[in-house]
């Protein structure tokens, strides 16, 4: 059987495939692609086009009719059914002709199937660049370039993954990037070429990294600013065809509290925000945890005013401190939850009003302290101050610690707690560079 009717009958009922006959440049071939990812009208205009103006040059003879055929696209030299599956899926068109048969490989007019760009949807910018990057890998690849504007900047496309193809872009400033992060990155792209990448935790298997790690090894920004920055630190940038943000590796503790967009801001106004979101950071760690040692463990340290008037707001709750803020806080982790699946139209309003109504209930009904709404209140606002959704989940998740702790010991827990935390963020490494590393860029005297 011929290879174009086993690609037939294998799509037969595949409402998307399409396969035609049609004459080009005076010999018959077989065009074969899929409708959602061609926009054959115009492709095909195309096409004709460029046959037109070819026999201007080339004098109409079934010879030069073959060689007009082969400059419309490029030649497959080992034809068989994976490699025009690779081809198609990928979506570009097949022209197929006999005499000899031969299989050409034609870049088409493509389908809109992209968003434009548009302002970013989840970092939020006042004074800067308000482009974001969008799902499709060359805009986003674009979009840098256009950031950057310089010669130094390198990009090595890999395509990952035998069953479901993808596209993934490695970018670095040549005369900037760590010669050791460089080499390691690029080793292991190397190695895992077969692996199908399409969420965020196979992309972190590909480079080798320990899935049970607190703290994220790459950071992800939609910002092409701030990857332009940490381009300039000497860090890499990867981006994932269908992902609208970039991964920089590695990622540092600074990424928490700083962006490239304060330094548009007076310098006085660039530390008082990096400063408020040090300050954030600390209120989540210790406020929960430092309620529950001042009101079960050491309460000898509060003043005796003070002391009574957490007393009064806890009379009549029947649990201790440690349960009803344990209590508390999975609710508020289950309202921000909540808050990512929810409608936009809806989620805002529903979120707030509940919030409102159930802390409301819960403190008539006695079961948590007024003071303790306030608290967690705080901490949940703190915890929304530092960079990145994805920079928060460690914080998020620490605070439990220093509670846990607290419960038990009291004021010299939270102390511990922190310790604990900071002698593991010391012990992070990504490719041999700490997670307490601060990149300084060459051309920066600043930092």
């Amino acid at each position: 059987m011929k290879l174009t009717d086993r690609i037939r009958n294998r799509f037969e009922h595949d409402g998307d495939f399409i396969m035609e006959e049609h004459i080009l440049a005076g010999r018959p071939v077989h065009i074969m692609g899929f409708k959602s990812l061609i926009d054959l009208p115009k492709t095909w205009a195309n096409l004709q086009s460029r046959v037109r103006e070819a026999h201007f040059a080339i004098a109409p003879n079934p010879e030069s009719a073959l060689s007009i055929l082969q400059k419309l696209g490029q030649t497959i030299s080992e034809p068989d059914e994976a490699a025009l599956l690779t081809v198609m899926t990928s979506g570009d068109l097949i022209i197929c002709y006999e005499d000899p048969e031969t299989y050409l490989d034609v870049v088409p007019v493509p389908t809109a199937l992209t968003r434009s760009i548009e302002q970013p949807l989840n970092e939020n910018v006042l004074l800067g660049s308000a482009s974001a990057f969008n799902d499709d890998i060359a805009t986003n690849i674009g979009l840098l370039k256009k950031e950057l504007d310089t010669a130094s900047l390198c990009t090595q496309v890999y395509v990952f993954g035998n069953h479901s193809p993808r596209k993934l872009a490695l970018l670095y400033l040549e005369g900037q990037v760590e010669p050791a992060l460089l080499k390691e990155v690029t080793e292991r792209l190397e190695a895992n070429k077969d692996r199908d990448l399409y969420n965020l935790q196979r992309i972190c298997k590909a480079l080798g990294f320990q899935p049970w790690k607190a703290v994220p090894k790459f950071y992800t920004t939609e910002l092409p600013t701030e990857a332009a920055h940490t381009l300039r630190q000497g860090r890499v940038v990867l981006f994932l065809d269908r992902f609208p943000f970039a991964m920089v590796l590695p990622a540092l503790i600074g990424d928490i509290f700083m962006m490239e967009n304060d330094r548009n801001y007076p310098i006085l106004f660039m530390y008082l925000i990096r400063g408020l979101r040090i300050a954030g950071i600390m209120i989540n760690l210790i406020m929960p945890g430092l309620y529950v040692a001042l009101v079960s463990v050491n309460p000898e340290v509060l003043r005796i005013e003070l002391a009574l008037t957490i007393a009064e707001s806890r009379s009549g709750v029947p649990y201790p401190a440690f349960v009803e803020t344990l209590l508390l806080l999975v609710v508020l982790e289950l309202i921000i939850v909540a808050s990512v699946r929810l409608p936009k139209s809806v989620g805002p309003t529903l979120t707030v009003v509940g919030g409102i109504i159930l802390g409301q209930a819960v403190v008539e009904a006695k079961l948590v302290s007024s003071l303790l709404i306030i608290i967690l209140a705080a901490t949940t606002i703190a915890n929304s101050a530092v960079v990145g959704f994805q920079n928060s989940l460690p914080i998020r998740l620490f605070k439990y610690l220093t509670l846990i702790l607290a419960s038990l010991y009291g004021i010299l827990g939270i102390m511990s707690g922190l310790v604990m935390i900071c002698a593991y963020l010391a012990s992070v490494t990504t490719y041999g560079i700490p997670y307490l590393y601060f990149f300084k860029p060459k051309d920066d005297s600043h930092g």
